[in-house]
């Protein structure tokens, strides 16, 4: 058979490269689901915002594989009799050292001097927040997970006070009054420890935890923030299948439609870029007027100008 895409093979009575087989069966169909993903975290686990740029990466290019969930596990009730032995914290002034710590190893910014002066009692109120949105809508869940881990840990604000939090709410278009005052309910209440009773049924101690769990009712457990190819590597044999297809990950134009305000770190690891690099990245797709750059805690992010 010629090369010539122009060429016709009087045999197969085709124009142009016939490929092997005469008679092959495709499916043009988006894969099944077939795995259930559940995230449990929290919204003040620092190794959790440092894992944000990979599971954003690893959900972009192989969420059609899984079911995603997020699950809050329930990270600091409160101060009474709260000791962290490992991590040597027991006290709230004992956190700002290991959260800037996990900023500074993972270029994920985070200030943390917030609790030398203006602790957070408790990461529960924000956890009932979190499943109050989530059960009217998943996505809007996520939305708020983000915006309370970007304030509380890039601009230090105390997320357990309720009037950041519902000023958090405001700003994404809900009523944050009335979520709040919702999550402060039994409802709230009964919604985040159903998380909690499913965390403990999976057997999870810290986060983030991943557990992936196909329909045979089998899975894969990863503890703490892990490369993505850890992540890929657990879907597959969870699947029982390698080689998985990625898609194609969003323009930074789309990504940053989306999330708003985007750090450096994030950049780089959806585009598999270098830092020196991010710069003429950005001149390269992004349209002058459409974002701000700016840098908090040594490091760069992006915001979308609207």
């Amino acid at each position: 058979m010629s090369n010539n895409p122009m060429a016709c093979d009087i045999t197969t009575g085709v124009c142009g490269d016939a490929g092997d087989d005469v008679l092959e069966i495709i499916d043009l169909n988006p894969p099944q689901k077939t795995v259930k993903l559940y995230y449990v975290t929290d919204p003040i686990c620092s190794h959790c915002w440092a894992l944000e740029p990979v599971m954003r990466r690893f959900e972009a290019e192989y969420g059609q594989y899984f079911k995603f969930q997020t699950v809050v596990g329930g990270l600091l009730k409160g101060w009474d009799g709260f000791a962290d032995v490992k991590n040597g914290i027991g006290k709230p002034a004992d956190v700002a050292g290991h959260w800037r710590e996990v900023g500074e190893h993972s270029r994920m910014p985070i200030d943390g001097s917030l609790w030398l002066d203006n602790y957070i009692q408790s990461s529960y109120p924000p956890s009932r927040v979190f499943k109050i949105i989530q059960q009217k809508d998943a996505q809007l869940g996520h939305v708020f997970l983000r915006r309370a881990r970007e304030a509380v840990f890039v601009f230090n604000r105390n997320i357990g006070d309720e009037s950041e939090m519902i000023d958090i709410v405001n700003h994404m278009g809900l009523n944050g009054e009335a979520i709040v005052s919702e999550a402060g309910t039994d409802t709230g209440l009964e919604l985040m420890e159903q998380d909690f009773a499913l965390a403990a049924s999976l057997g999870v101690r810290g986060f983030p935890t991943i557990v992936m769990v196909n329909e045979d009712n089998k899975g894969v457990k990863i503890v703490g923030p892990r490369s993505i190819d850890t992540y890929i590597q657990a879907l597959e044999q969870a699947l029982g299948a390698q080689g998985l297809q990625a898609k194609p990950v969003p323009s930074l134009t789309q990504l940053l439609d989306k999330e708003v305000l985007l750090f450096s770190k994030e950049i780089e690891v959806m585009y598999d870029l270098e830092p020196s690099d991010v710069n003429a990245f950005l001149q390269q797709e992004l349209s002058a007027d459409a974002f701000s750059l700016k840098e908090i805690l040594g490091e760069k992010y992006i915001e979308l100008v609207r």
